[in-house]
């Protein structure tokens, strides 16, 4: 197995009043390279919290997490940032594309942020698009597209600069439950097609066959692992 995460003694706690919230208790897991792994649980579970951490957005209490390599919690910011910007893809419940430009235009200006060459940008971005089922679609803009085909524009854009890992939370949850596994097949053809890692949050019972790995939470714990 090649790994590209790994996690030891994970904790994260969170004040809430006058008492704390344990959201994450000694979380040791893996991540394979090149596969599908879904973290479940219920609202509360610690899915989100672990992902926020794995993706360096957020820092644990005690712990590590080793990214390629790299322990990123003991990493500066700068190294984080750089870590996020050019080996880390991220695609939300909320897909945050700019409003005022076209499909097209939200992947490229990814492509800007990741600082890929303007030479490489227009057809890398025009591949992604077409990856994901949106070639006749590039031209428009979010507000007339579906919810199905934003969350594929979130996606193309995450894919674009070639991360490493995609982190995807709850991808599906503003979506019904056909357009959900979509999204979700799209995931598992892309880890084909691209040899790309995705690490995704859900609740939702339906999308686990389609993984390679499974964890699932409770509690700020891991209690299944297959």
């Amino acid at each position: 197995m090649s790994c590209i995460i790994k996690t030891e003694n994970l904790s994260r706690d969170f004040k809430s009043g006058n008492s704390v919230v344990h959201a994450l208790k000694n979380v040791s897991i893996e991540i394979e390279k090149g596969k599908l792994t879904i973290l479940r649980g219920r609202s509360g579970s610690g899915k989100t919290t672990l992902i926020n951490l794995l993706g360096a957005l957020d820092r644990p209490d005690s712990g590590s997490i080793i990214f390629n390599g790299i322990d990123i919690t003991r990493a500066s910011e700068r190294v984080r940032n750089e870590l996020r910007r050019k080996h880390m893809g991220f695609v939300f419940q909320s897909v945050a594309l700019i409003s005022m430009m076209s499909a097209y235009e939200n992947v490229e200006f990814g492509l800007r942020i990741a600082g890929v060459g303007a030479k490489g940008r227009s057809e890398r971005a025009r591949k992604c698009l077409s990856l994901v089922g949106l070639a006749k679609r590039m031209d428009h803009r979010p507000h007339e597209l579906s919810g199905g085909e934003q969350q594929r524009v979130a996606i193309a854009r995450a894919i674009a600069h070639k991360p490493d890992v995609i982190f995807a939370d709850e991808p599906t949850a503003e979506l019904d439950t056909h357009m959900g596994l979509q999204v979700v097949k799209l995931f598992r053809d892309l880890v084909e097609l691209e040899g790309l890692t995705v690490v995704m949050t859900t609740h939702d019972p339906s999308m686990i066959e389609i993984a390679d790995h499974v964890l699932t939470l409770e509690d700020g714990e891991i209690v299944d692992a297959r």
